[in-house]
């Protein structure tokens, strides 16, 4: 009975709890809602940025929100609420994927294999590194996720979690924004070029995506897989 739940593409060793199954379905529906949105990210980036931040947060979208907002067309603050949710619509799956299944989980995210060398440092340094590192999450050149699972697996109270991430997120944000906001029409244009042709886009991006994936799955298969999607922002 042991071996028939022993699954080394799983998270979780051995029958999985309901608490597993439930936090498992949520990430893999975040990254096909990632996919199923892929289409409308680009063309609404052009028509409605404001409803692209809600449903995605993008960088493009904030910044083509508040260019449209110095055109006349918006307020800033409308700019700055409807990326909050888009921006973090997420982030808790993944603190809550470090709480239960922490290390394990770990190492199935790219980018992760350096990190999980020290995972000892960080449990030992506690709020010491892992509160800067969900504040500076955004700008990290590697997976948002990775300082989410970190902080969940080190022990972060829930809502410590989502204020240093509210923190983390509002700064982003403020920085794209007043990107946007100074590079007003010129930024405007490009965003309605995007739109335009967004579909060429989109195309050339899965494509790029099914070529990278078939040739990920010509090396050995990792512990475990996440799905696609958390990653872009």
């Amino acid at each position: 009975k042991a071996d028939r739940w022993a699954d080394p593409r799983m998270p979780w060793a051995g029958k999985p709890r309901a608490a597993d199954i439930l936090c498992w379905l949520g990430i893999v529906l975040s990254g096909l809602f990632y996919w199923a949105l892929l289409p409308l990210r680009l063309s609404l980036v052009g028509t409605h940025p404001v409803v692209a931040e809600l449903l995605n947060g993008s960088t493009e979208a904030i910044i083509s929100a508040a260019a449209f907002a110095r055109t006349g067309h918006g307020t800033l603050a409308v700019v700055v609420l409807a990326a909050i949710p888009g921006l973090m619509k997420f982030d808790v799956l993944f603190w809550w994927a470090g709480r239960l299944w922490g290390e394990r989980f770990l190492v199935a995210l790219p980018g992760s294999r350096r990190v999980a060398k020290h995972m000892a440092r960080v449990k030992r340094a506690g709020r010491k590194f892992t509160w800067p590192a969900v504040v500076v999450s955004f700008f990290l050149p590697i997976p948002r996720a990775i300082p989410y699972v970190l902080a969940g697996w080190a022990g972060m109270r829930l809502v410590t979690f989502l204020i240093l991430d509210l923190i983390g997120a509002l700064l982003w944000i403020g920085l794209l924004a007043g990107l946007g906001y100074t590079l007003g029409q010129r930024a405007v244009v490009a965003a309605k070029t995007i739109s335009h042709y967004s579909w060429w886009i989109t195309i050339g991006i899965v494509a790029l995506t099914v070529f990278f994936t078939l040739r990920a799955q010509r090396r050995p298969p990792a512990a475990a897989t996440v799905p696609a999607g958390q990653n872009e922002d």
